[in-house]
């Protein structure tokens, strides 16, 4: 399977040429059957329409094309981060202080594995976050496995879309 690093080293370049800040690369699946994803953002809203999809996915359909870094056969998949966006990136945890995440540590910090509270910021290289049962701990980034955040109506008031252009629009009976 190829490797996230090159793979970053390739793709990187190709989004921010477009304008668009890299959140994620993810590489999945077995057999014959695998996908990756890559998950990308306008800087300034912090989101992607689906215009914003469909010019990334060329771009990096050609490059892909090109390089041919992935052995096995996949399926390349452009998204939005979504409302409920991983963590992936220091300043993240910074930009999304104030709101609820999950984090998940590869080792135990502070006597755990698994955080579940309020993001408070960062400090250097650490996240300040107070755990809904262990109050507040620091984590260090390097020790993140896994984060993201948690929809709740603050998250849902502070991403609201940048066009409903395209959305289903629903009558009501009265």
């Amino acid at each position: 399977m190829a490797d996230i690093a090159e793979l970053t080293a390739l793709i990187e370049p190709e989004v921010k040429a477009l304008g668009f800040d890299l959140v994620r690369i993810k590489l999945f699946g077995s057999g014959d059957e695998y996908t990756l994803q890559i998950m990308a953002e306008r800087p300034e809203t912090k989101q992607l329409v689906i215009e914003d999809c469909a010019t990334i996915s060329r771009r990096l359909s050609d490059v892909l094309d090109e390089v041919d870094p992935i052995e096995e056969a996949y399926r390349l998949e452009v998204s939005s981060p979504g409302i409920d966006r991983p963590l992936t990136r220091l300043h993240d945890f910074m930009e999304w202080a104030g709101h609820e995440a999950k984090i998940a540590a590869i080792e135990a910090v502070a006597g755990r594995k698994s955080f579940r509270g309020l993001l408070n910021g960062v400090e250097g290289e650490n996240i300040l976050f107070t755990d809904a049962k262990a109050g507040d701990v620091v984590i260090p980034f390097a020790m993140v496995g896994d984060a993201k955040l948690i929809l709740t109506d603050a998250l849902i008031a502070a991403s609201m879309p940048l066009s409903s252009d395209g959305a289903d629009e629903f009558e009501t009976e009265e």
